[in-house]
């Protein structure tokens, strides 16, 4: 947990106490919305492992969500697949990260953003790159879009499930791809992305 904490009580020691983390899920994906959650870290005596959401399985995931939301001030952003086709994903992703922030009850003061996103802010802004596995607010930040997401997708599996969206969520895997072939591309996939654009042809 220390290591998680050092940009924290670097930033508290200038004066800083509502430090916000950003993190997204679903920049790579062929279907679906991209998540961007913000997470301002009330009570960092959190009983579960708080870590970049990659390292850690679904079941730990849900459960680290959570404690999350009732230790933090928590916003998130969701921008679906259509905005995503006409803005490109880099900017939908910047524009759900700004969501996020702005959906925070309690304004921050000080804002970090895993990887190298600038994003429009009221505030100070810095970016951590590896920051999920670096920041505590960050890693938080990771579990809530990450978590958000897989539950959007879980939901989408229910309305197209010949795609089998709840087991991959709409990343490219082999079923994914083979699902795509037989039925065609869903109305929730991107059809500004690889192969699905080819698909429309």
């Amino acid at each position: 947990m220390t290591r998680l904490l050092l940009h924290e009580k670097s930033l508290n020691s200038l004066g800083f106490s509502r430090i916000a983390g950003v993190d997204e899920a679903g920049r790579g994906p062929l279907a679906g919305p991209v998540v961007a959650g913000a997470v301002i870290v009330k009570d960092i005596r959190f009983k579960e492992r708080i870590d970049d959401s990659k390292k850690l399985t679904a079941k730990r995931r849900e459960v680290a969500y959570r404690e999350i939301l009732k230790k933090s001030i928590v916003g998130v952003g969701i921008i679906g697949e259509r905005t995503i086709d006409k803005v490109n994903i880099y900017q939908a992703t910047k524009k759900a990260m700004q969501m996020a922030v702005s959906r925070l009850k309690i304004p921050p003061d000080y804002v970090i953003v895993d990887g190298n996103m600038k994003i429009a802010t009221k505030c100070p802004l810095k970016c951590i790159v590896g920051g999920d596995s670096k920041s505590l607010s960050i890693a938080a930040a990771s579990i809530v879009a990450k978590v958000t997401r897989d539950r959007i997708m879980v939901d989408y599996d229910k309305l197209y499930p010949q795609y089998g969206f709840a087991r991959h969520k709409g990343y490219g895997t082999r079923e994914h791809m083979a699902a795509i072939k037989t039925h065609g591309a869903s109305p929730i996939h991107r059809s500004s992305f690889r192969p699905i654009k080819d698909f429309l042809v």
